[in-house]
Formats: structure tokens, C-alpha cells, sequence
């Protein structure tokens, strides 16, 4: 399975560890991925630029392996007090439940998050950050051309065959494709209010076919058999999350792992209640019980702010059912390992997989 991507990455697998951000990605669970063989991602959706040099430092400090970091394009976005207003009262019975009090309204503006990522890029050239990865949108032309004098290896995510080609025109150096069957937050960023994408072995080859650039795949992978089915597709790597996500080196909520690994596939939804932007998570109370304001909801990141009290009083609380517990369509193939133990079987379970098409077809 060696080929572009672990060549110019400089890993071992095809495996990179997807860039779930919240704290998830902790520099324990980044240099583990890539120490063993994979390329750990730092997801640095929600750090701000001190943050984020402190986590690139404190990651070098456990591994002298290559790793990545992935920044969220901020978005104009629109909203007027009275949606905001809707959808804080529509939040007060949780937070009565929860007893935590009425928080302050969010003041946030599109110039402070375009600041803050201007910071975060910043740091990455200074700290000589060797790869990168965007979610939400594409950098600029300018920005790419800058972050290419300084070699880092370009990664765009896509979730259509559309936005796969403008990752491709615009000089990135990767496309991850991203199935509907992913966790967390769809990364669309051409057709933002739609909840409708297609499922990974449908888009992958038709992204495939449109592209010269190598292909990630990602959605849903969770096993050898998904990664050869990957490659089997014409992707050249893949993205995992939820996999990662429940390792014990994973900085997420005990509680968050646990409802993945006692789910069903079915409990997987796509949802726009925590965030205002559309994410797939395991279905709980708050789900059920936002889902019929989810229309009038304001955008990311207002309703992301207007919720993260909740979430963060749940969190404390040790309840699931106010949790934003993301997670891929395939929860039941997750487990409690190590991050060293996780990459060896999924290789194994590759080969053997691989040894056994050999077998059949020859």
C-alpha cells in the first residue's frame, strides 16, 4: 500500500487520523497516530493561536514523526437578534434542566473568526508545520502560494464531486472525499444548507475519475476491510475518526465513548441542533427535542455558541443526552484499544483481506 500519499506524507500506512476538534485530538492521540505508522492530525477548528502553538509544541515533544493541523475557513454568515433570540428561548427548558443560568447573547462577528485563522496560519509557518488540512471552505490563492514557498503539503476536504475539483484547481495537493457516513461536521462548503451527500463508495470513484490528484477517503472506515475497499476505489489513503475517537489516548468525554461503543447504526443521525451547521452524531434527548426548531436555528457559529454552556454543563454532569456526541454510521465496529493496537489490526485485517481477493480471483 505504499504509493504518493505515504511518500510525500512520509508514513508507513495509509492511515491518517482524522481532525476532530473540542479537545478530542490531543497531542497524546496525534503523535501516537503517528508513531505508529499513521499521520496524526491536531484539530484546531476551536484553539486559538496560542493554543495552537502550545499543542504543535507539546506534540513535538512526543513524537519526532511528521503530523498535521487542520483549520476551519471562516464563513460570512448572516443572522438577525430575533432568530437568535428564538432559538435561546427554545434552549431554556434544557438549560432549567441542567441548572445552569441564562448565558450572555454571543457576540461574535466573520472579522474575528478571518483574524483568528490568519493568526493560526501564522503559527504554522513559524512552527514549520509540514502538512495542513482545511475544512469549510478552500484558502485563498494567496495563502496557498504562501504556505507552498514554505513546504506544507496542502489538504482539501470535499464532500462533492464539485468541490473535489476546485481542491484540485485551485493547487491542493490532496483531496480528502467525504462520505455522508462521516462523524462531526460535514465539511461541505458549495451547498451548505443541504443535508443530502452521497455515501462514500458512491462518491469516491466519481471523484476519482474527475481528479489527478491523490484521493483520502473518509466516512465510516473503521476496519482493514474498509481501507481496502478504499483503495480498491482508487482513494490512496484514508481519513478515520470515530475509530480514533474511541482510543484510549482520545481526549473525548468518557461518555461520549461509551454511548459509541454500546450504539447502533441507526443511532447515527445528521443533525443541525448543536451547531447550526450539519453534523452527524449519535441521537439523544437534545436532538429529539431541538429537531423541530432545527429549521429556524441560526448559522454556525451562532447556535454553536448559543449551546456550548449546555454542552458544557452535560459534559460536567456526565449526561449524554445534552452531549454533542458525534460519530460515524459505523459505531458498532468501534473499540476501546490503543491507538498502536487499532492501526496494527486494521493492517492485518487489510492483508488479510487483500491475501484472500488474491486467492479468489487468481
Amino acid at each position: 500500500m505504499k504509493n504518493t500519499v505515504t511518500e510525500l506524507l512520509n508514513i508507513d500506512f495509509p492511515i491518517l487520523q482524522a481532525p476532530m476538534a473540542g479537545g478530542i485530538t490531543t497531542p497524546e492521540l496525534v503523535a501516537a497516530v503517528s508513531n505508529h505508522g499513521g499521520l496524526g492530525m491536531i484539530g484546531a477548528g476551536y484553539l486559538d493561536p496560542d493554543q495552537l502553538r502550545k499543542q504543535i509544541n507539546e506534540v513535538r515533544q512526543l513524537t519526532d514523526k511528521a503530523f498535521g493541523v487542520n483549520l476551519f475557513i471562516p464563513n460570512t454568515f448572516t443572522y438577525d437578534s430575533q432568530e437568535a433570540d428564538g432559538a435561546n428561548q427554545s434552549l431554556h427548558s434544557i438549560r432549567k434542566y441542567l441548572n445552569i443560568s441564562e448565558p450572555e447573547p454571543p457576540h461574535i462577528t466573520y472579522n474575528d473568526s478571518l483574524k483568528s485563522y490568519q493568526e493560526q496560519l501564522r503559527i504554522l509557518i513559524e512552527e514549520k508545520v509540514s502538512v495542513c488540512s482545511f475544512t469549510f471552505g478552500l484558502p485563498s490563492d494567496k495563502e496557498i502560494e504562501k504556505l507552498k514557498r514554505h513546504n506544507m503539503i496542502l489538504i482539501g476536504t470535499a464532500t462533492t464531486v464539485e468541490e473535489a475539483v476546485k481542491i484540485e484547481n485551485i493547487g491542493m495537493d490532496f483531496a480528502v472525499v467525504q462520505g455522508s457516513e462521516a462523524g462531526g461536521h460535514r465539511g461541505t462548503f458549495l451547498n451548505v444548507t443541504s443535508d443530502r451527500s452521497a455515501g462514500l463508495f458512491s462518491l469516491l470513484p466519481q471523484a476519482v475519475d474527475h481528479l489527478h490528484i491523490p484521493v483520502i477517503a473518509a466516512g465510516g472506515i473503521m476496519d482493514g476491510r474498509g481501507l481496502v475497499a478504499a483503495i480498491s476505489l482508487g482513494a490512496q489513503a484514508v481519513q478515520m475518526g470515530t475509530a480514533f475517537l474511541t482510543c484510549k489516548e482520545s481526549g473525548a468525554h468518557k461518555v461520549h465513548k461509551a454511548a459509541i461503543l454500546h450504539a447502533t447504526e441507526e443511532d447515527a443521525i445528521l443533525t443541525r441542533t448543536f451547531s447550526g451547521k450539519w453534523a452527524r452524531g449519535l441521537k439523544n434527548d437534545f436532538i429529539l427535542q431541538m429537531s423541530k426548531h432545527e429549521g429556524a436555528l441560526p448559522p454556525y457559529p451562532v447556535q454553536h455558541l448559543l449551546t456550548q454552556d449546555i454542552r458544557k454543563a452535560a459534559a460536567a454532569q456526565n449526561n449524554p443526552e445534552y452531549m454533542s456526541l458525534w460519530s460515524g454510521q459505523s459505531p458498532t465496529l468501534a473499540k476501546a484499544h490503543t491507538v498502536k493496537k487499532l492501526i496494527e489490526e486494521v493492517m492485518r485485517e487489510a492483508k488479510k483481506v487483500q491475501d484472500a481477493i488474491h486467492q479468489h480471483a487468481f
